[in-house]
């Protein structure tokens, strides 16, 4: 959590039945009187947008602002983008774990990054019925248990395969081919399973993950980077050399890795 005159933001642990389903909240207020900018990195997660105040904006590559003016969602985000904040604004964001948006409404991609309203994936209007109920509530605490209890009745069980898939994430195996393994089935059928379920493909996953490592090490050198040490991170993230680091940050930011190094207090990172 962290705190000034401008902005008060933070993230907010979910309850242990919740674990595999949200990774948590995050809150942001704007408490300065003009209006601030930031860039939310990707995290291929999918997340849930609550605003209060002034609309809040998001800024999409190619595309023109669009006004959250209660609740929409967004996703997975594979791609960074700014939003802003009005003066006075405040947001409180649920960011989806894994294969938990479509064990709650049945699809897994929201047309990729584009937002919508969560009332048209259920076919009612509960999501409006449910800010109404939450903007009254000042602790954030206790907002995010109202949507936890709103949540419980619409979750579905999870598909065996979408979590033998979700378990072999960050392991030595081949996920599709150990899984199509296990379950005697063909490399492509699992594979449509984990785009179906988790919105991506296990090559997608590997990629981004490979660029939240070099993330990860670019913020630990950031005050001392060498040209040795951006040799390291290439050679430690399994890239095959410094342009296609730089490829990958123009891809997943439109930024090289120098330019993200100067940027790092303007950046959200949904993951770090």
């Amino acid at each position: 959590m962290s705190g000034n005159d401008e902005i008060f933001n933070g993230r907010i642990a979910v309850s242990d039945d919740f674990q595999e389903v949200f990774s948590h909240f995050y809150f942001a207020e704007n408490n300065s009187s003009a209006t601030l900018t930031k860039k939310l990195l990707p995290s291929y997660q999918t997340i849930m947008i609550f605003s209060f105040g002034e609309n809040a904006l998001i800024h999409l590559p190619n595309a023109e602002s669009i006004k959250v003016e209660k609740c929409i969602v967004l996703g997975p985000i594979k791609k960074a983008f700014d939003y802003s904040l009005p003066s006075g604004n405040r947001i409180l964001v649920a960011n989806f774990k894994d294969d938990a948006f479509y064990r709650f409404f049945g699809l897994a991609a929201i047309a990729e990054n584009f937002p919508a309203d969560p009332n048209s994936l259920l076919s009612e209007n509960c999501f409006t019925a449910l800010w109404h109920q939450i903007s009254t509530i000042k602790e954030k605490e206790k907002q995010v248990s109202s949507i936890l209890e709103f949540c419980r009745p619409y979750l579905r069980q999870q598909n065996p395969v979408a979590k033998q898939l979700i378990e072999l994430q960050n392991t030595s195996y081949n996920p599709i081919k150990k899984v199509a393994d296990d379950k005697k089935q063909s490399e492509r059928a699992i594979q449509l399973t984990h785009k179906k379920h988790l919105g991506y493909s296990a090559k997608e996953m590997n990629r981004y993950q490979r660029f939240l490592k070099a993330i990860e090490m670019i913020q630990d050198i950031a005050s001392r980077a060498s040209k040795d040490e951006w040799f390291e991170i290439v050679d430690q993230c399994g890239y095959y050399d410094q342009s296609q680091l730089i490829n990958d940050f123009k891809y997943y930011m439109n930024l090289t890795p120098s330019q993200y190094l100067k940027l790092q207090c303007s950046i959200c990172n949904p993951v770090g």
